[in-house]
């Protein structure tokens, strides 16, 4: 890969300077936008949440309720998601289907069609188009400057060559993500295996065994006590006095600062009125009813407040680490999924007077002090392993989104 011979400005901020003999046309001149609307009919539906940013790749997200009002696409269709643009969600259709209303299709002959997916990817164009949105919370791209957006069209014999070294170039760098992608999970399972192993059968493998009488835990040391989880959970319901800060109980890391470490992917709506919610001191035990039976709980770290719709106890536990790494293992997750109930999987409400029937397996206070510390190295070494492996994603990540953008606007010759 070098540069061209030659280059003009393009008289475009995003794209800076092209090759001298590509051109510039806007791209409602290159891709009709197709405004056909239907009731869903049992076609193949395509939300939001089904399109990877910055891939393309469609995501099977499962059994997803389809919107009242859909737009209808065909195969070959060019799928991008107006609503927050930033995102990069395009994706050309491979059959017939609906997709959300959140969701523009254009429509343009089979030679453009994967060039100018490999546009829409571009993070100049994606820049360009998320300057334009409306609407602070839900910021959402205007079809009216899409349209006359202009945008860098090579010869079409430069375009199959553009493609085709995307397509080879990306399937190896993808191949490379998936591999570290696999490697992080392998180290997500260990550690989950790991905490298990240790909150439910101690650090002394030679100490006698008994049943715990709960097939989600098995076998427990014998001289271990098994107390109802109520015993420990008294709850606690405070008003919001003010200026405190908003907490989020996440999954995969239980309860955080959503400001300060809350996940990127956590894009639900704070309410302007947040005198309802509740107050959260530092120790006390937190959970989303809703998603408990996902994980969604652990002991706060700090003091917050959280949904009104969530359960807040004070936890009457000595080692609260102990008990964060207990109760969050995978051994007492199926617990609160066994007590979840409701019509609708993602909408399962965790009943509190449940409590009293989950066991929890409380060891000596020394042993757990030793279990916890154990825990606290190895969970130290595992998370230093992958958050390397994070970084070469990446960088991996970070290399594709220039590759594609250097690409489309003939920063490289290829």
């Amino acid at each position: 890969m070098g540069r061209h011979a030659e280059y003009k400005d393009s008289g475009l901020e995003w794209i800076g300077e092209i090759p001298a003999h590509w051109k510039t046309m806007r791209f409602k001149f290159i891709a009709q936008l197709i405004n056909d609307k239907s009731i869903h009919d049992g076609k193949k539906y395509i939300g939001m949440e089904n399109i990877e940013s910055w891939t393309g790749k469609y995501l099977d997200m499962g059994e997803i309720v389809p919107e009242s009002l859909c737009n209808n696409f065909c195969k070959g269709d060019i799928l991008f998601g107006k609503l927050r643009p930033y995102l990069a969600k395009a994706y050309i259709a491979e059959e017939n289907g609906t997709c959300s209303s959140e969701i523009l299709v254009f429509r343009t002959s089979s030679i453009l069609r994967r060039y100018l997916f490999y546009l829409l990817l571009s993070f100049g164009f994606i820049e360009h188009i998320n300057s334009s949105t409306y609407g602070a919370k839900m910021p959402r791209a205007n079809w009216d400057f899409i349209g006359k957006s202009y945008i860098p069209i090579p010869p079409q014999d430069e375009q199959n060559v553009i493609v085709k070294f995307l397509d080879n170039k990306l399937h190896k760098l993808d191949h490379l993500i998936n591999e570290r992608t696999d490697q992080l999970s392998m180290l997500t399972c260990y550690k989950r295996d790991l905490i298990a192993e240790c909150v439910t059968k101690g650090l002394d493998k030679s100490a006698p065994m008994k049943p715990s009488g709960a097939d989600w835990i098995g076998d427990v040391p014998e001289h271990w006590q098994i107390v109802p989880l109520r015993a420990f959970l008294k709850p606690n319901n405070r008003k919001n006095p003010g200026g405190l800060p908003l907490l989020s109980v996440e999954r995969e890391r239980g309860v955080v600062n959503r400001e300060t470490d809350g996940s990127p992917d956590n894009h639900n709506r704070v309410p302007d009125d947040l005198s309802n919610y509740k107050m959260v001191d530092e120790g006390q035990f937190v959970m989303n009813k809703m998603k408990a039976w996902q994980g969604s709980y652990g002991v706060a770290p700090c003091a917050g407040i959280v949904s009104p719709a969530y359960y807040v106890y004070d936890l009457v536990f000595e080692n609260k680490a102990f008990f964060n790494y207990a109760i969050r293992s995978k051994c007492y997750v199926g617990f609160f999924g066994r007590d979840s109930y409701g019509i609708r999987i993602d909408q399962w409400d965790f009943k509190a007077e449940c409590i009293k029937h989950i066991p929890f397996v409380a060891p000596p206070i020394e042993e757990q002090k030793e279990i916890v510390n154990y825990l606290s190295k190895q969970e130290s070494k595992i998370n230093r392993l992958q958050a390397n492996i994070e970084a070469q994603i990446q960088k991996l990540k970070d290399y594709r989104r220039i590759l594609i953008h250097d690409a489309v606007t003939g920063k490289i010759k290829i």
